[in-house]
């Protein structure tokens, strides 16, 4: 039997630049302490060996600091071994990085820069194929089919890229063919590049990134614990909870007549688990006026319990209709901006984001003005 952890793409070192505050250096530290994560869970697991399928480092030039505090929790614990597959932030072409990391690696890390067999155990037989740009254009696992073993050995493919759809860049090529397992008789391949968990085939599995980075996958963050008891059998899988901070899309349909305070708060979760939440609100249906503002208002007041919460509100259609502007003015300049605003907003006329630009003025105009009457 064979055990061992598949990770990917950690991006170390990854800026967080769209958020204020000290919510990017929080990020930043998480993905820090993923490297601890999968060390404890193959200590737990007896998991002698940690895969990390490419995109270790989130740019080809991560910081000293970057570079040398993950290498020194890696060495931690001498008994595992990491294994390091170059990905397309982290690829071969910036030499300078690789030589450096060959230079300041510990004993227990392993860097997979070349197209061949590594030992990872009697029998057991490691095929990387490290990205060598960050768009080769062809496909990096075909030297597997070639690469024989004797008979009864363990084969496990390490590699990143895309399979049909399954890439972060948005490629839509089929870069790595979904039966690569099967061409080169591997029993496991190790994928990285997509986000987010997703079986290939019994014997192919991307892992996901063991911290969620974006709203895109609105899944948790894990790790793969893989166990072969045999070339002939189907590896044994089992999802590892790594993630710190989770990130979530959270529906909120509204129909006129909804009161939108309690609905919202339905949706969020637990007021302990939101300093570690990344939340997004996604808004649909229809609302008056007034109903629009208490959500805006509702959400700018649970914001600070959250690392991040915002409301979108393309798909939410305001009503609104005599009453809501008597509310803003019966007369004078500011009853007339918001005629004209109104007039704006349901112009079929007009493009769809000059409609959004006046409903958004006169939603503003209208919180302001009730901020004020209070």
């Amino acid at each position: 039997m064979f055990r061992f952890i598949h990770s990917s793409d950690l991006h170390l070192g990854k800026r967080f630049g769209n958020f204020e505050g000290d919510l990017p250096s929080r990020l930043r530290e998480a993905r820090h302490h993923v490297i601890t994560q999968l060390a404890a869970h193959a200590r737990e697991q007896s998991a002698t060996t940690v895969l990390l399928a490419g995109d270790t480092f989130d740019t080809e030039t991560p910081a000293p600091h970057v570079r040398r505090q993950a290498f020194a929790e890696m060495a931690h614990d001498p008994e595992i071994r990491w294994v390091i597959l170059p990905g397309n932030h982290d690829s071969l072409q910036s030499s300078q990085l690789w030589t450096t990391l060959k230079a300041e690696a510990p004993e227990n890390v392993v860097l997979a820069v070349e197209p061949r067999p590594i030992e990872l155990a009697s029998g057991v037989v490691l095929l990387p194929a490290p990205c060598t740009t960050r768009r080769p254009g062809r496909d990096l696992t075909e030297w597997m089919d070639g690469q024989a073993s004797p008979d009864g050995t363990l084969r496990i493919g390490l590699a990143h890229g895309a399979i049909r759809s399954f890439s972060e860049e948005g490629a839509a090529s089929e870069v790595i063919p979904p039966d690569r397992a099967r061409r080169a008789g591997l029993d496991y391949l190790a994928l990285g590049d997509w986000h987010g968990t997703v079986s290939v085939d019994p014997r192919t599995q991307y892992c996901g990134t063991p911290e969620p980075d974006r709203f895109k996958h609105d899944a948790p963050g894990t790790a793969l614990l893989v166990t072969m008891a045999g070339s002939s059998s189907i590896p044994d899988i089992q999802a590892l909870p790594t993630a710190t901070f989770v990130w979530r899309s959270l529906d909120l349909h509204l129909l006129e007549g909804d009161a939108p305070e309690p609905a919202l708060s339905s949706l969020l979760p637990a007021s302990r688990e939101r300093r570690n939440s990344l939340i997004r609100v996604v808004a649909s249906g229809h609302t008056r006026l007034a109903a629009r503002a208490d959500l805006v208002a509702a959400v700018e007041r649970a914001a600070p319990d959250f690392a991040f919460l915002e409301l979108d509100q393309d798909g939410l259609a305001t009503e609104c209709e005599l009453e809501d502007l008597d509310q803003i003015d019966r007369g004078g300049a500011l009853r007339e901006a918001a005629n004209a605003l109104l007039a704006e907003s349901t112009d079929e006329r007009r493009p769809l984001s000059e409609r959004e630009i006046a409903r958004a003025a006169l939603m503003r105009l209208y919180s302001y003005t009730q901020a004020v009457t209070s």
